[in-house]
């Protein structure tokens, strides 16, 4: 008798140890994840390292770096995850960097990301403009000339970023670029000034994307308006038809932000893999979490506190995420 208890007591600690250790799968394993400079990539990024934590997951400090960086060092294993690998913008750095030979992505995060080019309406009414051809028309191109050289002035995108190749293909493609500049540089303070120009009545063209504050404050068909393109056109040749289910053509598709990770650090950790692969993020939500930086909640602690307000709001879905990724883990 006193054997049979001894054996069921044993029996029963390594149940309780089993069931301990796949509660936390990811013990003692580190984890590096990067995302680029933007910060207001950083609220994404933090949903999934608070959910690798609760599986166990020793998640180091974000590192901030290029995207071309982020996808070299995910492909080399000096990191291990990207939060917001975009489908199409992305894939010349993807494949570059060995294409799903060398990474892990499965899962749609965040959907229906648009981006596009505007213009302010007011500008858009008076003159008639619905086309970015249209700004093949000297006159019209003059009106977002800002330094005086006869041709309009495009605030784009950061060198290196996706956008830049779009972009450059797109003025190539409808026959700009002997009326309109790219400038690029620092997309923050390039936008801040584009703001400053719209709040002084002066005409403003610029790019940019969703999920981001740029359109809760100048928010498309009160402030701006979308540019059409004269026909799809996407760099290295990709035979993508940019419009969308409206009939309009901005120029570019629907995006998707995806998790991409190390396939093989993936394959050996299969409750990761898993919530890469579940979770879900609404394009809404991270609108307007990006406004609320905008508006002067953006440092780290108010971040944070974004992310841990989304869980709190949104608990049964997160738990349901680590649950998923824990059952893979046992699989």
């Amino acid at each position: 008798m006193k054997k049979t208890v001894i054996l069921a007591a044993a029996l029963t600690t390594l149940m309780s140890t089993t069931v301990l250790a796949n509660d936390k799968p990811g013990k003692g394993i580190k984890v590096q994840p990067v995302q680029s400079t933007i910060s207001e990539e950083t609220f994404q990024t933090l949903l999934v390292n608070k959910a690798l934590e609760q599986l166990g997951y020793d998640v180091q400090p974000i590192k901030e770096v290029d995207y071309n960086v982020a996808y070299s060092s995910i492909a080399s294993g000096d990191a291990t995850f990207l939060a917001v690998s975009w489908v199409p913008l992305h894939n010349t750095q993807y494949q570059a960097a060995g294409g799903d030979k060398a990474f892990y992505r499965q899962g749609n995060y965040v959907t229906n990301a648009a981006q596009g080019y505007l213009i302010d309406k007011k500008t858009a009414d008076k003159y008639h403009i619905t086309n970015i051809e249209q700004l093949k028309d000297p006159k019209i191109a003059k009106l977002f000339d800002t330094n005086n050289n006869g041709k309009a002035d495009l605030t784009g995108c950061n060198p290196g970023w996706g956008c830049e190749a779009a972009i450059n293909n797109h003025l190539k493609a409808y026959g700009l670029t002997n009326s309109v500049d790219h400038n690029q540089g620092n997309y923050a303070a390039m936008m801040a000034d584009t703001i400053t120009r719209y709040k002084e009545g002066k005409p403003i063209f610029y790019y940019t994307w969703t999920p981001y504050w740029i359109s809760d404050v100048l928010k498309p068909g009160r402030d701006v308006v979308w540019l059409e393109v004269p026909f799809s056109s996407m760099p290295n040749g990709e035979k993508i038809d940019t419009k969308l289910p409206n009939g309009k053509n901005y120029g570019f598709p629907a995006n998707t932000m995806h998790i991409a990770a190390n396939k093989q650090w993936a394959k050996e950790n299969p409750a990761a893999a898993k919530l890469f692969e579940v979770m879900r993020l609404p394009v809404a939500d991270v609108n307007a979490q990006n406004l609320r930086m905008h508006n002067g909640e953006a440092s780290e602690a108010n971040i944070e506190r974004h992310a841990n307000g989304w869980i709190k709001a949104h608990q049964k879905t997160f738990d349901g995420w680590v649950e998923q990724a824990r059952q893979a883990a046992n699989k």
